[in-house]
């Protein structure tokens, strides 16, 4: 036995990961579930586009917060309390933003609620980290990966669905319900995968010298950038889609909804063949096919928008362009957490918070670059592309392919 998870049956390694992806979907899904509600919010509370996507962009914020937060506290007190706490505060805060009055005030409920959903995902990973490592941890993480990634395409799904039997507060309802269900998982369900012993190992027993070790970690900060670029093109596709399809192109919620299922489709399918690819060939080398993928996808709508491909002329590239996020997602959380064994909490920490808090800002381009003219395919993909760009850039200058170390069995 190499590992703890090793001495763990078939049946209970199922159930933690679907408790664990539950627990990783409660970020995601609170972040994109009130998606297709965009155009009513703006109506409801007389506002711009532009400003109710900020409430948006304070959930993620709020999402890398929490992240940062509850990471280091994870590898210091263990996984349990963390995830106590702040998935407390999630409940909270999303029965304030069900009763907010003003976007101001649902603008900060917002915030809280990304805090509190911060503890799923870091957890999760960190979880999956004390109890595997080299290739099997791979395949567990493609698991995790799969539900992080698609889960902000279901969730707009589900949000459409909501919409059709109840408002905007219902969306906020439904999501602190979830919360509570989580809460009664880590309480009865989860156990500890951290013993005390581990949570002293020399030289990683301060917040400064869990981040000292990962921050000196070339091959890390790399594969943080790459990470960091993949979700936030993906976010500028999910924060602006409502507005480009319902408005531009005529989708009502539900042909909204569907769109979104039909992407998921693609992350699904990477994920799953990443994880298998990554195991044999390595993640670096299938992150080398899937960055340049995501630049010629991106590329793709902008094109075909200008020679007026129309509606399919955008939805073949970006499913392109969603696969290729399902390839990224888990190599990106392999080659940062493999090699953090005794820092796990931190090093999933800031995956999320650089995932979440950069795409946050990067994602109201869109709105600013379309300004009164609208969003478009073009005005969307041009932000897609740069995120694109400097995603291949941090993986042939930064990570350096050759450099990486083969994982271990």
């Amino acid at each position: 036995m190499l590992h703890p998870g090793d001495a763990i049956s078939t049946a209970r390694r199922v159930l933690y990961i679907v408790l664990l992806g539950a627990l990783t979907a409660l970020g995601p899904f609170t972040v994109d579930l009130y998606l297709p509600a965009f155009p009513v919010l703006e109506r409801d509370f007389d506002t711009t586009a532009a400003a109710v996507q900020l409430t948006l962009t304070g959930t993620m914020i709020g999402f890398g917060l929490g992240q940062l937060i509850v990471g280091p506290l994870s590898d210091k007190l263990g996984r349990r309390i963390p995830l106590l706490i702040v998935t407390g505060v999630h409940v909270v805060a999303s029965v304030a933003a069900a009763l907010a009055p003003t976007l101001v005030l649902l603008g900060g409920a917002r915030v809280l609620m990304g805090v509190g959903a911060a503890a799923g995902g870091v957890v999760a990973m960190a979880m999956v980290r004390d109890l595997f490592g080299g290739r099997r941890l791979v395949v567990m993480l493609s698991r995790l990966a799969l539900v992080t990634g698609a889960a902000p395409v279901i969730a707009p799904l589900i949000g459409s669905a909501l919409l059709s039997v109840m408002d905007w507060r219902g969306i906020f309802v439904v999501l602190a319900s979830y919360g509570v269900v989580m809460l009664g998982c880590a309480i009865f369900v989860l156990p500890e995968t951290l013993p005390r012993a581990r949570r002293h190992d020399r030289g990683v027993t301060t917040m400064r010298q869990r981040y000292a070790a990962v921050f000196r970690d070339r091959i890390f900060i790399g594969v943080l950038i790459i990470g960091a670029m993949t979700f936030s093109g993906l976010f500028s596709y999910l924060s602006s889609s409502s507005f480009l399809f319902q408005q531009t192109y005529g989708f009502n919620a539900q042909q909204y909804g569907l769109l979104f299922a039909a992407n998921s489709i693609g992350l699904v399918i990477g994920n799953q063949i990443a994880a298998r690819l990554a195991a044999r060939f390595g993640p670096q080398w299938v992150l080398a096919f899937s960055t340049a993928v995501l630049v010629l996808a991106a590329a793709a709508i902008a094109v075909c928008d200008q020679l007026g491909a129309g509606l399919w002329g955008t939805i073949v590239p970006l499913f392109v362009f969603m696969s290729a996020c399902g390839f990224t997602f888990p190599c990106v959380q392999v080659l940062s957490l493999d090699r953090h064994g005794k820092a796990a909490g931190t090093a999933a920490s800031l995956i999320g918070f650089s995932n979440n808090a950069v795409a946050g800002l990067i994602s109201p381009l869109v709105g600013l670059i379309a300004h009164e003219a609208g969003i478009t395919p073009t005005t969307m993909a041009v932000v897609m592309i740069g995120c694109a760009v400097v995603g291949v850039l941090s993986l042939w200058l930064v990570v350096r392919p050759r450099t990486v170390p083969q994982l271990t069995p």
